[in-house]
């Protein structure tokens, strides 16, 4: 007895070998599955735009904003500004001795030639002992005393009056020194967007008619 078997036609054999491959691709990509490729997580936003665009809104080079913390002192807001043609300046004050800590970030670098030559403090003409702490240098001059931080292209310091600061706090302010993070950014640069108008009141103004200011002259002028 002879069978008879079915023969595919050769013009399937591609289309099957295709749906099949599909079917595998599809599985390897189904989530759960062991090849399925992962989300790219979304980078963490450190604020450095919103700093950017507020410290060239006021005129400082962004990467000469810094932010420092020290017990007991408080961001005095007002203080916050430009130093020299695009540094940074911001005083921090002792709620309880009312004492001004300064920070300052400019261009420039320090060394032990250039360090004496630096006044403390801008007060220029005065003599400046220098010495060297670790990374930084301790100098005084002029009733003050601070803490200079070479960095890349730029100096951080941290001073105060020598009678009014101790030098231990005032090195834990200098060494705490860093760059704002996005929610430090918020507190200690001004936004840029405009505050809302505050709508001015008139007194003059009647409380009927079309609102016109009331001129009336009495009886003799």
């Amino acid at each position: 007895m002879i069978r008879h078997v079915r023969v595919l036609p050769v013009l399937l054999a591609p289309l099957l070998l295709t749906a099949c491959g599909s079917e595998k691709a599809d599985a390897a990509g189904a989530p759960g599955s062991p090849s399925a490729a992962a989300p790219a997580a979304a980078a963490p936003d450190t604020g450095a735009g919103e700093l950017r665009v507020r410290a060239q809104a006021m005129g400082v080079a962004p990467e000469l904003v810094y932010v420092t913390e020290a017990p007991g002192f408080t961001l005095a807001q007002q203080s916050v500004g430009v130093l020299g043609d695009e540094g940074f300046s911001a005083t921090w004050v002792s709620g309880e001795t009312n004492a001004l800590l300064r920070l300052a970030v400019d261009r420039g670098t320090i060394t032990a030639d250039t360090c004496p030559g630096q006044p403390v403090g801008d007060m220029s003409g005065e003599h400046t002992t220098c010495e060297r702490d670790g990374k930084a240098w301790y100098r005084t001059g002029a009733g003050r005393h601070e803490y200079a931080l070479p960095e890349d292209g730029h100096v951080v310091r941290v001073s105060a009056e020598t009678d009014a600061v101790p030098r231990d706090v005032l090195r834990a302010a200098a060494l705490a020194a860093h760059r704002p993070d996005a929610a430090e950014t918020d507190r200690l640069l001004p936004s840029v967007d405009p505050a809302p108008a505050t709508p001015v009141e008139r007194g003059d103004l009647p409380p009927f008619g079309d609102g016109a200011p009331d001129n009336h002259v009495d009886v003799g002028g």
